[in-house]
Order: structure tokens, then sequence, then C-alpha cells
């Protein structure tokens, strides 16, 4: 029998001229930097391509879907965060998912910027699960700003300064890496991921 899950309401940040800014959605305080690649050259070895091309340059990494694959494309980071916050900013050329999640040996939780939404999921099951949602549209050929963090049973949001916040059991299986991943094409820039490795 599954337990009872909980979804927290989404929050609207008010007065926030940078989103980078922003504060913790779930009171993380400064975690170390894991990497922050400047994509002026090959990803280092931490990085794995799963789908579609991700080739960075110029600052840019510039990340397509293949049709032939038909899958989105995905980019794993395989470094165990059991604490995480992810930040980067993305932008379309057209409209798409665009997904930052986390993996045991399957699924566990994920962040999907949709048309019209931003959803926090989870993955227990065959098909993913919505826990908490947003109404947000993050407009193509637009520059937007993504936090991502998870710790314990929690997992959160920050999108261009609006707040998603989300509870469920199965966000605190152990992780074994973090993925980006994205429909069509899209630019990122900006990247960071920090946070605690197990037993840190």
């Amino acid at each position: 029998m599954r337990p009872t899950l909980l979804a927290l309401p989404a929050l609207l940040l008010f007065g926030c001229a940078n989103p980078r800014t922003t504060s913790s959605p779930l009171g993380l305080g400064a975690l170390p930097v894991v990497t922050a690649p400047a994509f002026q050259g090959p990803l280092g070895p931490e990085w794995s391509t799963a789908k579609g091309t991700w080739a960075p340059a110029d600052g840019i990494l510039r990340m397509t879907e293949l049709p032939a694959e038909k899958h989105v494309a995905v980019l794993h980071h395989v470094v165990p965060l059991p604490t995480a916050v992810i930040e980067l900013d993305f932008k379309q050329a057209q409209a798409g998912a665009f997904y930052v999640g986390c993996d045991s040996t399957r699924h566990i939780g994920r962040v999907l910027v949709l048309g019209g939404a931003v959803v926090i999921q989870e993955d227990s099951g065959k098909t993913s699960r919505t826990v908490a949602k947003l109404d947000y549209t993050a407009k193509p050929g637009e520059w937007h700003h993504l936090r991502v963090e998870w710790s314990g049973d929690e997992m959160a949001c920050v999108i261009d300064g609006r707040e998603l916040r989300a509870r469920d059991p199965y966000f605190a299986t152990a992780k074994r890496r973090s993925w980006l991943a994205g429909a069509r094409s899209a630019e990122i820039r900006d990247l960071t991921i920090a946070g605690l490795k197990p037993g840190e």
C-alpha cells in the first residue's frame, strides 16, 4: 500500500530583481560546488551523454534531440548527491519540455518545465506522477533561470523567481546521479551543481 503523499502549494516570490539571489526553498545553506563547467571545451568525465547531442562552446551548452532516437536528449552527471542544488539558465528556440532530475537505479524525481506549467514529479511507478504544479509559461527565445533543489523527501524549484515545492517519500531514495534533458533543442549557460556527497 502506497504511503500518503503530500503536495505543498506553489509560492509566488515578489520583488526578486535577480532570480539568482532567491533564497533556498528548502532552506539549504551554502553547499560545496561540485561542478561549474565553463562550456569552452569538452565536458569532463563526470558527464555522460545518454541521448541526443550536447555541444559545449563559447560558454553555451547546446542540446539537440535526435528524432531517430525517439527520446528527449539526456545528459547525466554521474556524481551521487543526496542533497543538491542545480542552477542554470536555459533558452528554447521553440516550445518543448525541459527537465532536471535525479536517479537511483531508476528515475526518482524531476522538475519538468512545460509550455504552460512547471511540475515536480515522482517516478516510483511505470509513469511519472505529478506531486506539485505551478502555472507558468517559459517563453521560447528568452533566457529563463531555473534552480532545482532536493534534500531528504523534498524537491523544489524556483523558475524566474517563482517557487514550487513538493514532498514525497520516494524522493528520499538514495541518488546515484542527476540529469538534464530536453525536447527539440535548447541552450544552457551558467550551470552550477552544488551539493553534499554521501557521508558529508
